[in-house]
């Protein structure tokens, strides 16, 4: 059975009626879902809504209590700890990590940060050492796949793009999905949002059309993998 990690990062609602509060990339994530159902209803999902739940900033006393060894922790450092250690029993588990995210400020939500933060953590999804040179960094997990389905009010922003360096969404998220174990990277991008024209348009049906290919693949693939 495949699982899937669905996080969505969005601070908006999917609102099918109201075009102003529509989140486009909710929307696109749940196509996602629902031509995976379409195709395979083997499938497991853990849903997050990052945007109506975030998770915590990184302070102080959870960097002391990560770097206290475990069996010296108080309980109240067991406790600052737990939510972490909750998110990445998630990603543990999932095989895919499918994430939804409006580009804000040409890179990623506060909210969406904040999880990587808090799951990209030292012997827990990644270890350290330093006999391995200028590269000391190395990921436990292994195996999985990342998707990343985003919106944009401006467009460019992929490979060759006129925005493509100011692009601080997909790299970022594609750099550290390899501390999760993410050995395979997807990105489908909705752009022009702020034009609203042809452009906008003719990006939402591709982006859709893409979504469709790509699930297709990967549903075949972990099926003929499991």
């Amino acid at each position: 059975m495949t699982k899937i990690l669905k996080l969505d990062a969005s601070a908006r609602l999917v609102d099918h009626e109201v075009a102003a509060y529509r989140s486009l990339s909710k929307l696109l994530s749940q196509h996602f879902l629902d031509r995976w159902h379409a195709n395979n209803k083997e499938v497991s999902i853990t849903c997050r809504d990052l945007g109506l739940e975030p998770p915590g900033f990184v302070s102080q006393d959870w960097i002391a209590a990560v770097f206290t060894p475990e069996e010296r922790r108080s309980p109240e450092q067991h406790a600052m700890l737990a939510l972490s250690d909750q998110l990445i029993e998630e990603v543990a588990k999932a095989d895919v990590i499918l994430i939804s995210s409006p580009m804000y400020n040409y890179g990623m939500p506060a909210c969406l940060k904040a999880w990587f933060d808090q799951v990209v953590r030292v012997n827990k999804t990644f270890s350290f050492d330093l006999a391995r040179g200028d590269f000391p960094l190395q990921p436990i997990f292994s195996g999985k796949t990342l998707v990343l389905l985003s919106s944009c009010g401006e467009f460019g922003f992929g490979p060759g793009g006129i925005r493509e360096n100011m692009n601080h969404l997909g790299p970022h998220i594609r750099t550290l999905g390899h501390y999760l174990g993410a050995d395979a990277y997807h990105e489908i991008r909705i752009e022009y949002q702020e034009f609203g024209d042809e452009r906008h348009q003719d990006s939402i049906e591709r982006a859709y059309r893409e979504t469709e290919q790509l699930v297709d693949t990967l549903a075949h693939r972990l099926h003929v993998a499991a």
